[in-house]
Order: C-alpha cells, then sequence, then structure tokens
C-alpha cells in the first residue's frame, strides 16, 4: 500500500530532518567557535603564560649568609671557603646508564661508597629515605662540602670521566671559637627547612628554598632573615623532556647582614674557662651532708653591661661544637646531645636553667619589707632557729647574731630575720583566711621582673616563678588529689615523713598559702624559680639606680655593603618599685658582703676603695639533689652571676670564678696588689660599633690578649672539661624540680 503515499509527504519529512541537522551542526560550529575564541582571545596571554612558564626552570642560587660579630668587630659565626663536589642531575640524565658510571667513578676518588653517593643526588619525596636532594631537579647536588685540592684537581682533569660534576670553593658556615671561645648556645646552628616553612614563606620578602638552611636555635634563630640575604635565580630554557636547551635570565643573589653582638669574645672565653674550672673544683670538694663530692652537673654565668642591659658574656655548661650540625649533624652526634647522660648539652641554662635562687633572693625580700613599712635599720632577731607551729626553721649553722639591722641580715644571709619579718605580713594578710591581702613580698617579686620573660633576644626563654595566690591555688588544685591519696596511705605510719605529713595538711587545707611556704619564700626557696638572666637584670638594676633593661644580645644589623646600619637600641621596660634611699640601703649592704658579709673570705685584698664590688651569696636547697649555688654581684659598670647545680655554696663554688672575670676584665693582678687598664680586657664597656668601610667590610679593633692559660676553653661535646659525663641536670625547661618546703634552707 505503501505506494499510495503522496510523494509531497515523503519530501516534507526529508526536509524536516535536513533542517534540524543543519541546525546542529550550525551549533556545534559556533560552540567550537566559541570556545576557541575563549581560549586564543579571551584568556589568550594566561594560557601563553602558562605555555611560556612550562619550558623554563629556575635554578636558585643561596645566598651568602651575613657573620655575627663580637663587639669589636671579630667573627664568632662566619663562612669559609671549602671545596663542594657538586653533580647536576640534568647532565647525568642524558647518559645511557643515568649517570651511575660516573658516580660510581666519582665516589673512589671522594673515597665514599658508591651507594652513599647514589642516594644523594636522587630526589626526595614522601617515600624516599634521606639522604636525598630536597630541592630543585635543575640545581647542581652537593655530594661533599670536604674535598681535598687534590680530590679536586682529579676531577676537573679528567672532566671527560666526570661529566655533569663540578668541584668549586663554596662559602660554609664556620663557628670560629675567637680566643677558644664557645657560645655554643648564644650562637645556635643551622637545619634544613621543612615543606611547612618553604609555604608559609612563599609571601614573604625572603622566601625559603627547599634546600635552604635556616637559623635552628640562639642568634642564628632570631636573626635569620636579616642574616639568610635574597637567594639568587637562574632561569634556563628546557625542552619537553626537560632539556636545558638555553639561558633565559638571571637575578644575582644578595648576600644577608652582618650581626653585630655585644658578646665580646675575649670576656665570653674567660666566663667559660672560670665556670668550667669551678664546676671541675666543686668535683673535687666534699659534700657534708650527702657524704659525696659536690657533682657540679651543670651551670650558667651571665655578664652585662649594667647601663644598657646588654649582655657581653653568657655561657652554659656542659656545652657543645656547633660546628657539627654544619651540612648536617650525624645520627650519632645527635644522639649524643639529646642523651640524658650528657645532661641537655643543647639547654642554654642562662636563659633556661631554672632553680630555686636561695639567698640571693633576700634583696626582693628585703625591698618588700621596707615598702611595707619596715625600718631598714630597726632592731630585728637573727636567732639560730624559729618555730612556726609544729616547724623549726634553722639559721645557717645555727649561727645567732642577736639583734641586728635588715642591711646587716643581707650581710650575714640570716635567714630567720626573713622568716620573722615574712611570718609577720603573713599574719596582717589574714594568715590562712585572706580577706584583702596587700602580698608586698608577691607584689615585688613581679615589679622586679620575675615570673616572667625578660624577652632577651633568644629562642626558648622560659618564665620561671613566682608563686604567688593565683599560681597556689591552680596548682594546690591541680595536686589536691595526689595529696589525699598519699594521705590516705600513709595516715597509719608510726614515723611520718616530712612529705607525708605535708600532703595529710594540704589534703585538709589545699587551697590556702600557709606560714611554712611564705617564710620559705623570703629567703628565695620553696616553689620560687628564677633563671640566672633574671637575676643578672635584676642586679643590674640595683647598681644603675632601679632601672630594669630588656637584656639584648644584637647590638646592630649592618648590611653587606656597609650603607645602613640599623641599630639595636636598649630598651626600658620597667623600673624597681624602690625609693633611691632604699637602692642606696641595699647597696651598702650588698657591698659589705664582700668586706665582712658572706663573700669576704673569697675575697681578701679586693681593691673595694678603687673598684667597689657589691655581691649576694645563694645557697639553693633542691629536693633530692645537693644545693646549688649563686653568686650574684655588681661593680659599678658590670654585673656578673654565676650558679651551679649541685655545686655547694654560693661564695664556695663560684666565688673564686666571679673575682677572676673581674680582674681580666678591670686588669686586677690576682694579688690585687695593682690595677692596670691597659691589662684590663674590658675596663669600660663598650658602647661604640666597629668601623664599617666603604665596601661593607668591618675593621677589627687591636685586642688586649690575655695569657694563654686564661684562655684555655673547655672542651666541646656533651661532656664537661674533666671528661666526666655529669648526672642529670637540675636545671631544666619544663621541668620544674620539687622543693622541699619547712626544711633548712641556709646561704
Amino acid at each position: 500500500m505503501s505506494g499510495n503515499i503522496p510523494e509531497t509527504g515523503r519530501t516534507t519529512r526529508v526536509t524536516i530532518r535536513l533542517v534540524i541537522l543543519q541546525i546542529l551542526v550550525v551549533s556545534l560550529l559556533l560552540t567550537l567557535g566559541g570556545r576557541l575564541w575563549f581560549l586564543q582571545i579571551r584568556n589568550g596571554q594566561q594560557y601563553d603564560e602558562k605555555a611560556a612558564s612550562n619550558h623554563i626552570q629556575q635554578v636558585v642560587t643561596s645566598a651568602v649568609r651575613g657573620s655575627i660579630l663580637d663587639d669589636r668587630g671579630v667573627p664568632l659565626a662566619d663562612n669559609e671557603t671549602k671545596l663542594v663536589v657538586s653533580a647536576s642531575r640534568t647532565d647525568l640524565l642524558k647518559q645511557a646508564d643515568d649517570g651511575t658510571a660516573v658516580l660510581t667513578r666519582l665516589a673512589g676518588v671522594l673515597g665514599m661508597a658508591p651507594q652513599e653517593v647514589l642516594d644523594k643526588v636522587r630526589l626526595c619525596d614522601a617515600k624516599t629515605p634521606k639522604p636525598c636532594w630536597n630541592g630543585s631537579p635543575y640545581q647542581p647536588i652537593p655530594i661533599t662540602d670536604s674535598a681535598t685540592t687534590q680530590q679536586a684537581l682529579q676531577i676537573m682533569e679528567r672532566r671527560e670521566d666526570f661529566p655533569g660534576v663540578t668541584a668549586e670553593p663554596t662559602a660554609v658556615r664556620r663557628y670560629a671559637g675567637p680566643f677558644k671561645s664557645n657560645a655554643a648556645q648564644v650562637l645556635g646552628y643551622l637545619g634544613p627547612v621543612t615543606d611547612d616553612e618553604v609555604s608559609a614563606s612563599e609571601k614573604t620578602k625572603t622566601p625559603l628554598l627547599r634546600s635552604d638552611q635556616i637559623g635552628r636555635s640562639g642568634l642564628e634563630s632570631v636573626y635569620d632573615e636579616q642574616l639568610r640575604g635574597t637567594a639568587g635565580v637562574t632561569r634556563y630554557e628546557v625542552d619537553n623532556l626537560g632539556r636545558v636547551i638555553g639561558k633565559a635570565g638571571d637575578t644575582p643573589a644578595e648576600p644577608g647582614s652582618n650581626l653585630v653582638t655585644s658578646i665580646d669574645a675575649r670576656v665570653q672565653a674567660v666566663t667559660e674557662k672560670e665556670l668550667n674550672d669551678a664546676m671541675v673544683a666543686a668535683r673535687k670538694t666534699y659534700d657534708t651532708v650527702t657524704h659525696k663530692n659536690y657533682k657540679a652537673d651543670s651551670g650558667a654565668a651571665v655578664v652585662m653591661d649594667n647601663r644598657t642591659g646588654r649582655i657581653i658574656a653568657m655561657a652554659s655548661l656542659p656545652t657543645y661544637d656547633p660546628n657539627e650540625w654544619v651540612g648536617g649533624i650525624s645520627t650519632k652526634a645527635y644522639n649524643a646531645l639529646i642523651d640524658k647522660k650528657s645532661d641537655y648539652p643543647l639547654l642554654n641554662r642562662a636563659i633556661q636553667g631554672q632553680s630555686a635562687p636561695g639567698s640571693t633572693f633576700k634583696v626582693v625580700s628585703t625591698s618588700a619589707a621596707i615598702n611595707a613599712g619596715y625600718e631598714p635599720d630597726g632592731k630585728y632577731m637573727c636567732s639560730s632557729s624559729m618555730q612556726i607551729g609544729d616547724h623549726t626553721f634553722k639559721n645557717f649553722e645555727n649561727e645567732n647574731f642577736g639583734y641586728i639591722s635588715l642591711g646587716r641580715a643581707l650581710e650575714v644571709s640570716c635567714d630567720t630575720v626573713f622568716y620573722g619579718v615574712a611570718y609577720q605580713e603573713w599574719l596582717k594578710d589574714g594568715g590562712t583566711n585572706p580577706k584583702h591581702p596587700k602580698d608586698w613580698f608577691f607584689k615585688t617579686a613581679h615589679q622586679f621582673g620575675l615570673g616572667a620573660k625578660t624577652g632577651v633576644d633568644l629562642p626558648g626563654e622560659v618564665t620561671g616563678r613566682v608563686p604567688d595566690r593565683q599560681w597556689a591555688s591552680d596548682y594546690n588544685d591541680l595536686m589536691h588529689d595526689y595529696w589525699c591519696r598519699t594521705a590516705a596511705q600513709h595516715k597509719n605510719d608510726k614515723q611520718k615523713s616530712q612529705a607525708v605529713e605535708s600532703s595529710i595538711e594540704k589534703c585538709a587545707d589545699h587551697n590556702v598559702i600557709r606560714a611554712g611556704d611564705s617564710v620559705n619564700y623570703s629567703i628565695g626557696q620553696g616553689d620560687t624559680l628564677v633563671t640566672p638572666v633574671q637575676m643578672a637584670r635584676v642586679y643590674a638594676a640595683l647598681a644603675n639606680g632601679g632601672t630594669l633593661y630588656q637584656p639584648t644580645i644584637g647590638k646592630a644589623v649592618v648590611s653587606a655593603d656597609g650603607k645602613t646600619v640599623t641599630p639595636i637600641e636598649p630598651k626600658v621596660t620597667g623600673k624597681l618599685p624602690d625609693t633611691k634611699a632604699t637602692i642606696k640601703y641595699i647597696d651598702n649592704a650588698l657591698a659589705g658582703v664582700v668586706t665582712e658579709g658572706t663573700a669576704d673570705w673569697k675575697f681578701g685584698g679586693w681593691p673595694q676603695d678603687k673598684i667597689k664590688l657589691h655581691a649576694k651569696t645563694g645557697t639553693a636547697e633542691v629536693y633530692g639533689k645537693q644545693t646549688t649555688s649563686w653568686f650574684d654581684t655588681y661593680t659599678k659598670d658590670y654585673t656578673i652571676v654565676m650558679t651551679i647545680s649541685q655545686g655547694g655554696t654560693g661564695s664556695g663554688a663560684s666565688g673564686e670564678a666571679v673575682r677572676r672575670i673581674y680582674e681580666a676584665m678591670y686588669g686586677i693582678t690576682k694579688d690585687s696588689a695593682t690595677i692596670d687598664p691597659k691589662k684590663g680586657i674590658m675596663p669600660k664597656p663598650l658602647s661604640t660599633l666597629p668601623k664599617i668601610s666603604a665596601d661593607g667590610v668591618v675593621t677589627q679593633a687591636s685586642y688586649t690578649v690575655p695569657a694563654t692559660e686564661e684562655l684555655d676553653a673547655p672542651a666541646s661535646g656533651p661532656h664537661t672539661a674533666d671528661g666526666a659525663a655529669p648526672a642529670v641536670a637540675a636545671l631544666g625547661p619544663g621541668r620544674p624540680e620539687k622543693l622541699l618546703l619547712g626544711r633548712r634552707y641556709w646561704s
């Protein structure tokens, strides 16, 4: 029947289909044309840039790191030229075996294992263990920075055997140790960057590269951005296989700035030596309490300019050699530094070592007593002991001086005078049920800057601790359950230890400050913790009339070309809460410590009429350990604080060492017969900067070099100078020692 269908109907259907097809074709053409317009016209420039970037690769040249200089321009940390052997992956991959044969021959010349060399040129990723290369694959990869001249000549004279391998002089970090000084914890060290640090630095003025080394500790860390400089970039054109076909541009590296510090290399060396000698001597001294020689496991010393707060020397023992970190520290060396037996030499105990200050804290207590209304020259009983409740608080060796003034109590370090004043104030404040306590002793400590960071320009500083009411409340809440468990476990003991008795008492009424807490606090015991740099700032403030400075080591940042000098000015952070009369009163008492007080036996013949010395001894007891020696001193120019953990008495362990430092600085003969400033290494504080020439070179000042025997430095490494591995540290951040309350403390 289909033959009967009209022809016009079939034609109409065909026409419709053709029209639809044409519409589809036109639509596709319009879509394609629009897309081509979008890609070529609308976003053409963007894609051109992306295409160009695909065949441009960058090779980065690290900037020469700036030097760290002492106050006279002598390098403490600088760069030395070493022969660095490097390999180019781009050239190696052009060879049939990807350069394996070349690297094997190279290993033979360098005296290295072939696999060690092969590992160094492989690229780092999530699965590749170290060693590996974390930088650009187009950048020369260092194989060693300790090649000999002979090895370099073999490589360069046989270029056909070592395609892609170079041996060139390169700047490598060096810690010079002038005058045998160490200053490891002050200077710090360098370490490789992390991926997170690279990402975080991308929008900064000095973005980091994966191959960069940055400051990881000390001044190297704090002033890293200024010291690091700006890396150079060379751009190469590469083909689709990554082969270099041409050079596209070059931006030269800008060297880092130099940091001039207030550290004096000569004073640093003498301070380190005297601290070390004092610790060695302490280990030969018998402790009548433990019936063993003192362990003297760690120590610190700070020399500060009274008028600026600048630090002239900062020593911490045990120490290490910062050069061990150059080029990457070995696993064995790193494990030795963090081993418990090494006593943690990476710690800077001048800013991270915390301990009770002992009687050196009595200058704070004297200030608190006078401000609370006690007459400085009143009559205060210095008895052999004092009874508070069922506890007896004794004076040193049961000494009894009768009625004396507050000044005389400082001179002879009479504990019971301060016990009595602190107990009276505790009663006035309401005892265990205070209403509106004035807390003179706590408030004064905070006003002296204790319980807070000093702001010294070094990383990792700790706060120390003032055990005021807020701290006591928080701590007591934390310890309450423990005290109650201890009390329950030992409640039926016939003979209870003092720790158990204290737990029973604190469980029953824990959220208070007891009389025993207050009297121990007044002599720098109990739960009080300070650092050497905090105490140096306190005594420097007493010396300069009451100004608290932020301690600083950086003195100025000098650009590599010498055209820009940015001084780091002294910064005042507070004032002592004392009148001039009070400061003068304390000043006179501390001078008496040297002439007729607890330090006079170490300072016989001292020229007090020419160089007036002020001092305070401190012997702090730490639960379970031998006593910690503190000796805090000042002249009109300098403050010197020394502390030795488990070292014995204040003046006994540290007195002679501090005296020797002053003698070297002022030019005093050992018998104190003469003073020759020309022989002194620093008879006056240095306020000026080293001379900087037109080309940016820092000119070193001429030095008076002390006798060689005066600068024998302590051995570097995790052991102290006599080779003995010290016991576990009594000082350290984050792990304050438990201090025994209610025991006999003395100075």
